[in-house]
């Protein structure tokens, strides 16, 4: 049934976007790239623009809601790197759920006279046990939601751009406050999973109205809107607020920049809106993965287990998801969460980009700008792990934890249970 207008299609990419990530990472984006944010964030926004090419070119071709997972397959085929990929997928998104987590815990704390670390877990877990039971009650609430919130918390960043304007003071974002160009580029990539949602639409690509003119729309315009969209909040919040104040709370910086023109009722605003925007990121978050962990078990690639429904609802991909996000997001620290899941996303969108050069002839895409893109992501990757490297390695130990989970999981599974890897065609 095609029901989403391009309007609907673009929604749902802004959507996934500025979800809960601006709140989480906007913070972590000052501290690297200090008065140079803005183009950390335009960095960022172009490796997600060259990476939306190869998803509407692929979502044109392969129409279905496995999305990325539909495009690897057919690219590669069923074998041991799909089911890595796939697997590695699902992952990420339990990643992006503990993000939204930790931020909401974080922008509750204000609220708390004394926020002490047991305050702050029991936040996190209320953030990830609450959308879950609502997962587990009524999907259609999840959706019926979403675009509600969706909507004000796009209206609430227009109001903290627009009244912050006028208090702006460009010096501060002059190239004497600027660190060096390798530390703004990896700032743009850690910041970078607040642009993963885009590839949302491609779930959807089955449902868009004309979808050989809406489809290619809805990626390029989603995409131009946040990037504008998160290089004006950037501006606002450098160029309004000191430094010294943004680092030492760089977990609700968003907050703080609304407090120059609005005081505190903006400051109170915006954490209610932080809020209310990582819950429903996280309530829909923890829909899609269910269903992705169904999709990709129906593959065979995860247990029969996730299979089981109930009323359409992936009881076992909920439950999963939802005892995962909360080990993930209570043990890991929000730097190392946004860096975990912006390596994730830039790999997986790396390969989704290899797939759309594979095929490009069979999905009528330029190959040199599917080549650049492919290069461009590739080395935003690199970027980002060597900086790491060297500034967080236990990050970097927990990202290749990830990969070796994914791959010893394909293996054995594979093998022991399905037997068929390097064998089995794809159909």
């Amino acid at each position: 049934m095609k029901d989403i207008t391009l309007f609907g299609a673009v929604s749902i990419g802004i959507g996934g976007m500025v979800g809960g990530g601006i709140f989480a990472v906007l913070g972590d984006a000052v501290s690297l790239a200090h008065g140079a944010t803005p183009i950390a964030f335009f960095i960022a926004g172009i490796v997600a623009f060259l990476t939306a090419y190869s998803y509407a070119k692929l979502s044109l071709a392969y129409q279905s809601r496995g999305g990325t997972v539909t495009f690897i397959d057919n690219a590669f085929g069923h074998n041991l790197l799909s089911g890595c990929v796939n697997l590695m997928l699902w992952l990420s998104y339990l990643v992006t759920i503990a993000l939204y987590a930790v931020a909401f815990a974080s922008y509750g704390g204000t609220f708390f006279s004394h926020s002490t670390p047991f305050i702050h877990h029991i936040l996190i877990s209320t953030a990830i046990l609450l959308p879950a039971f609502i997962n587990l009650i009524s999907a259609s609430l999840v959706g019926k939601s979403e675009a509600i919130i969706v909507s004000i918390k796009i209206v609430l960043l227009v109001v903290v751009i627009t009244s912050g304007a006028s208090y702006v003071d460009f010096s501060r974002m002059e190239p004497s406050h600027y660190e060096s160009g390798f530390s703004i580029i990896a700032a743009g990539m850690i910041i970078f999973v607040a642009y993963e949602g885009f590839e949302l639409i491609a779930n959807a690509a089955q449902r868009i109205q004309n979808p050989d003119k809406n489809l290619p729309r809805a990626f390029y315009i989603s995409v131009s809107i946040v990037i504008l969209l998160y290089i004006l909040i950037a501006i606002v919040t450098v160029g309004t607020v000191d430094e010294t104040q943004l680092l030492n709370a760089k977990d609700y910086a968003l907050a703080l920049a609304a407090k120059p023109a609005l005081g505190n009722f903006g400051f109170t605003l915006v954490a209610l809106a932080a809020l209310l925007s990582t819950f429903s990121a996280i309530n829909a978050t923890i829909f899609g993965n269910a269903r992705l962990g169904f999709i990709i078990a129906k593959d065979g690639e995860l247990p029969s287990l996730f299979e089981y429904e109930k009323v359409q609802i992936p009881i076992a991909g909920v439950v999963f998801t939802l005892i995962l996000s909360l080990i993930v997001a209570n043990a890991i620290e929000l730097s190392e969460i946004a860096i975990i899941g912006s390596a994730s996303f830039l790999l997986i969108f790396f390969l989704v980009n290899l797939s759309a050069l594979k095929l490009h002839k069979t999905i009528h895409a330029n190959k040199y700008i599917i080549f650049i893109a492919s290069i461009t992501s590739f080395f935003a990757l690199v970027i980002l792990l060597y900086h790491t490297y060297y500034t967080n390695p236990k990050a970097i130990t927990i990202f290749i934890v990830f990969i070796i989970i994914s791959v010893v999981f394909e293996l054995i599974y594979g093998r022991v249970y399905r037997g068929h890897i390097f064998q089995r065609k794809y159909t």
